[in-house]
């Protein structure tokens, strides 16, 4: 069984950086691509970023790109989004997902394992 579990979520103003954190359960961490994604009230799932399992491969969202990085410690079973320069249309609840083993896919939801969220609110 897989637990993901999001950390680093707050209120900033905007402008701001936040970085999250999502900590996995298990040994095959490593080899799974992961995800972030957001959920705004009364929206739908959003795609936010994404990388391979090796981590040489990442894609961001368009709404994103050049403000937001994600990483991970394969050694940790931690995948991170650094989320800079914060605008008020960032406001969610942000979670990650777990994507296809060997891979850069992380697919839409519903996913197979995905943590509870962490809110992430930028102020204006």
């Amino acid at each position: 069984q897989v637990q993901l579990v999001e950390s680093g979520g707050g209120l900033v103003q905007a402008g701001g950086s936040l970085r999250l954190s999502c900590a996995s359960s298990g040994s095959t961490f490593s080899v799974y691509a992961m995800g972030w994604f957001r959920q705004a009230p009364g929206k739908e799932h959003e795609f936010v970023a994404r990388i391979s399992w090796s981590g040489r491969s990442t894609t961001y969202a368009d709404s994103v790109k050049g403000r937001f990085t994600i990483s991970r410690d394969n050694a940790k079973n931690t995948v991170y989004l650094q989320m800079d320069s914060l605008k008020p249309e960032d406001t969610a609840v942000y979670y990650c997902a777990r994507g296809d083993l060997y891979s850069e896919y992380v697919p839409r939801p519903p996913h197979d394992y995905w943590g509870q969220g962490t809110q992430v609110t930028v102020s204006s």
